[in-house]
């Protein structure tokens, strides 16, 4: 299945967060940080959103941080995404 964003919306994959700590400390999953970084997956076309034109910045591929609790999870084929506003995404990783 294919997602395809409306809109300003990204859908992003999250990317796993550190299993162990620079010091080699193993951790738990509850002890794991939810993680901000994420890969995008799909881009919405921008255009008119909320009568403002918005211009499209991120990139299919891209690593991106995101606002922490932003967006709406879903389930598709087993791997779960996350759709955001752009202006949700905080920056891009190179």
């Amino acid at each position: 299945m294919n997602v395809k964003p409306l809109g300003d919306r990204v859908v992003i994959k999250n990317i796993e967060a550190e299993e162990t700590t620079k010091s080699g400390i193993l951790l738990t999953g509850a002890a794991k940080e939810k993680p901000v970084m994420a890969e995008v997956l799909a881009v919405g076309p921008g255009g008119m959103v909320d009568g403002k034109e918005v211009v499209m910045n991120v990139k299919v591929g891209e690593k991106v941080i995101y606002s922490k609790y932003a967006g709406t999870e879903i389930k598709i084929d087993g791997k779960e995404l996350i759709i955001v506003r752009q202006n949700d995404i905080l920056a891009t990783v190179e």
